[in-house]
């Protein structure tokens, strides 16, 4: 029997073994296509500015009230806490020192400028489509940075993912670099649109559920975010954010505005337009919603309203409070008053079949961005000083199955869950 199990384990050494071997060295190199091309000029960090903007590499790496870029940010995951680094142009503390070889390899191939394997919390899995051209230019703007001198926080994740040869087992399965490959049967707009959906924008890492291993699986078809307890909601899915039936222009306008007369943003949505979306081209946002426009559709399931008397106290209770502290804005027949107060009557960020962003803007209230287009939002106030958990459970509820909705009624311990969680 022991000489079995050591044969078993000597097998399983192997096998990790040989995934180590197949996996560290998974990279795809690419060179600068001249000295020029990196070089800190006007030009090149003016469109490498533009394409971090688009690529919202401030959101992670610029903690609240600090240094844009110094980094300091921990999220949590499910493997345990990240902290982001310092990609200023400080030589000691950032990444001063690294040539554009350098970061390249770290967009492209997920490698530190030591040979370290990166976590994928940095979405390198998507900045691998990103070009040799556009990464040179990202790096001559980040280059010119002012340098911040901020250390970097080490990790602290659990074992096993703390390990090397755990994250390059992760790479064997679930990472293989590849710059974007246009499609020659499509349009030079819908290219664009899938190379910065895909790949720079890096929307499926939210937009998209995670296995356990926590790789992106299912496209853009939606997942809980879980660094911050927030829903992202499918872009292909017609109970969701499905956007088949929305015209380009409208697409357009909910991107770089944060609002359209068909929805508005709330939550970190609201942060990606303001830090990012805003800032993109018209053109280029236009392209993203010709792209995401074409995705296959998922039909909205069939829905019949639950009922029963525990529920139906639910709603009633429900009925009362709206009356009390909702109805001014979004009207006894829920249509709300558009854009400035956003209708609930058929308002697909209700209607999921996840609660948790209903709940949240309840809770802590809802916050469009304020952007060139829309300078001065209205916002929602927060009701979580005002209201228990049941009481938000039952106005939530109410809600969600009222003037035509057909969603499920929430309970008190999903309330219960997400109050205390951070809002950021």
């Amino acid at each position: 029997m022991t000489r079995k199990i050591l044969i078993v384990l000597a097998a399983l050494a192997a096998a990790v073994l040989l995934a180590v071997i197949v996996a560290w060295p998974r990279e795809q190199f690419v060179p600068a296509a001249s000295p020029a091309a990196v070089a800190s000029t006007p030009e090149n960090i003016a469109r490498g500015a533009y394409l971090a903007a688009a690529g919202d590499c401030m959101a992670c790496h610029t903690v609240r009230g600090g240094e844009k870029y110094a980094g300091g940010r921990a999220m949590e995951t499910p493997f345990g806490e990240l902290h982001v680094p310092n990609i200023t142009s400080d030589r000691d503390t950032g990444i001063g020192a690294w040539s554009a070889d350098d970061f390249w390899r770290a967009l492209h191939n997920g490698k530190s400028r030591d040979g370290r394997l990166l976590y994928p919390a940095f979405p390198y899995t998507n900045y691998t489509k990103v070009t040799r051209a556009d990464a040179d230019a990202m790096y001559a703007f980040f280059q010119s940075v002012p340098a911040v001198k901020r250390r970097n926080t080490p990790h602290r994740l659990n074992f096993p993912y703390n390990q090397q040869i755990a994250l390059a087992g992760w790479r064997l399965m679930y990472f293989t670099p590849g710059v974007f490959e246009p499609v020659p049967a499509q349009s030079p707009a819908w290219n664009r649109g899938a190379y910065l959906v895909e790949g720079l924008g890096h929307c499926s890492a939210c937009h998209s559920p995670r296995n356990a291993a926590g790789a992106i699986e299912g496209g853009l078809g939606g997942g809980l975010i879980p660094t911050i307890g927030w829903y992202a909601p499918s872009l292909t899915s017609d109970a969701e954010a499905g956007l088949g039936s929305w015209a380009v222009p409208e697409i357009v306008q909910l991107l770089k505005t944060g609002q359209s007369p068909r929805s508005t943003v709330f939550g970190p949505m609201a942060e990606v337009v303001f830090k990012s979306l805003q800032h993109v081209r018209e053109p280029d946002v236009a392209a993203m919603a010709i792209y995401l426009k074409s995705l296959p559709a998922a039909p909205a399931p069939t829905r019949e309203p639950i009922k029963g008397p525990q529920v139906d106290q639910l709603i009633a209770q429900g009925k009362n409070l709206y009356e009390t502290h909702c109805i001014d804005c979004h009207g006894a027949d829920g249509k709300g008053l558009p854009p400035a107060y956003p209708p609930l009557a058929g308002n697909r960020a209700i209607t999921m079949d996840h609660s948790v962003n209903a709940v949240r803007i309840v809770l802590n209230g809802g916050f469009a961005p304020g952007t060139a287009g829309n300078p001065r939002p209205y916002g929602m106030p927060p009701f979580s000083h005002l209201l228990d958990d049941a009481e938000v459970a039952a106005v939530a509820s109410y809600i969600r199955a009222s003037w035509g909705n057909t969603a499920p009624p929430v309970s008190t311990a999903e309330v219960n869950r997400y109050r205390s969680t951070p809002l950021d």
